[in-house]
């Protein structure tokens, strides 16, 4: 074997650990501070006298900060570089885990979400472009796995938080929500050493030719935009509400913490073993249809029935599909947009995203405050992921760019 075979055969072996490395940034990024609230939402809701809207408000709260950190973590990226803007948003994102444990008052909170959303953005955001530059060969296929890779950092997050909170909440009552949140901003911290080894061994982004100020087109991916608003409103009302659902119906601490584990280990698995290999083959918009009816299908047991088995069932087929979302939005944007614009439409397509998921679980908590309860307020999410399903299949292909546009260069670290 030669010297350069050994290098490159090396590089491919080390590529699902550097993914595996990135991955800390949605652990923290999503399965602490956007899902781990719906598990200690009971407990906020009890003991700081909160209404579902409210409780709806304080995501909305984190989603604004979400969009404002999306639409400018391009602009981050640039200025800090790519590596430097993953690590200190993930940083950030640490801190204000730990701040939300301080206070009860909810303009503070908010504020806190707030910025704890701007922070996240980023650090999903980067580390998506990141994850999508790892793989610098033509493996028609590798590039979606190793996204997915990136992505089951979300379901780790959420065992992590369904092992850790209900522990916490079992051994201190309703106050335990606050130590809840003190255990996600240690972890996050335990999180930072291999966010930082990989975010340093992603190859450099690419650059635009003839001076590097092409501009970014969007046009190709319009409707994927639409479909990101309406997906990201209908997945997040049902993480956001599911568990006070759950409380509502009597289900004790361990099945709610069994629901969310499962719906964790669910989501690795999913998007390991069958999103990375369906999002990567199929064509045009029929990846995020497809996976806006199973989502749409992961709901609907919590509201037909009642109990412990609907409620894992729903989070098998919901935590198995739910994320793969993100992940067929990021292989659309690497396949349908030049290299160096990567990032940005990635940042684009998140601020859609984060668009729905401000203003789906406000809505669905106006509804939870009527006559309907928690379930009148979930069924906005079936409806929103039906409408998201059709839309996605207006999505179109347009021809492969050749790989000397889609292919960053791979042997310049980016430090």
């Amino acid at each position: 074997m030669t010297a350069t075979a050994a290098m490159t055969s090396g590089r491919r072996t080390s590529e699902p650990l550097i993914a595996l490395g990135l991955a800390a940034g949605p652990v923290v990024a999503l399965g602490f501070t956007r899902f781990a609230y719906a598990l200690l939402l009971p407990a906020m809701h009890d003991q700081l006298h909160w209404t579902f809207a409210a409780a709806g408000g304080m995501n909305t709260a984190n989603a604004i900060g979400y969009i404002l950190g999306a639409a400018t973590s391009a602009w981050w990226a640039r200025r800090l570089g790519g590596s430097a803007a993953f690590i200190w948003s993930l940083l950030i994102s640490g801190v204000m885990l730990l701040a939300t444990a301080v206070t009860g008052n909810y303009a503070a909170l908010a504020a806190i979400r707030f910025v704890g959303g701007v922070s996240t953005a980023i650090t999903f955001v980067v580390g998506s472009a990141l994850a999508a530059r790892i793989h610098t060969g033509n493996r028609r296929h590798r590039p979606a796995m190793l996204v997915a890779i990136y992505m089951a950092g979300v379901g780790i997050g959420i065992v992590l938080s369904g092992v850790v909170i209900p522990a916490t909440i079992a051994g201190l009552g309703t106050a335990g929500w606050r130590f809840g949140w003190l255990a996600m901003g240690i972890l996050a911290a335990l999180a930072l050493p291999p966010a930082i080894w990989a975010a340093r061994r992603t190859p450099a982004p690419a650059v635009a030719a003839a001076g590097g100020h092409e501009k970014i087109r969007l046009g190709p991916l319009a409707p994927t935009f639409v479909w990101y608003v309406l997906f990201g409103a209908g997945y997040v009302s049902y993480m956001t509400f599911v568990i006070a659902l759950l409380h509502s119906e009597g289900l004790h601490l361990g099945a709610q913490a069994a629901f969310f584990i499962v719906l964790g280990i669910a989501s690795v698995i999913g998007t390991l073993t069958v999103w990375s290999r369906i999002t990567g083959r199929l064509r045009q918009g029929h990846a995020p249809a497809l996976v806006s009816v199973i989502v749409l299908i992961g709901v609907l047991p919590v509201l037909i029935w009642q109990g412990l088995a609907a409620a894992l069932l729903s989070a098998i087929i919901f935590g198995a599909t739910f994320m793969a979302g993100p992940t067929a939005a990021t292989v659309l944007a690497r396949r349908l947009l030049p290299a160096h614009n990567w990032t940005a439409g990635i940042a684009l397509l998140t601020v859609a995203f984060s668009v729905g998921q401000a203003i789906g679980p406000l809505v669905s908590g106006l509804l939870s405050d009527t006559s309907g309860g928690i379930t009148k307020g979930l069924w906005l999410s079936v409806i929103l992921l039906g409408v998201a399903a059709v839309v996605a299949l207006l999505q179109r292909d347009r021809p492969a760019l050749p790989p000397a546009a889609t292919t960053p260069p791979g042997a310049i670290a980016n430090r």
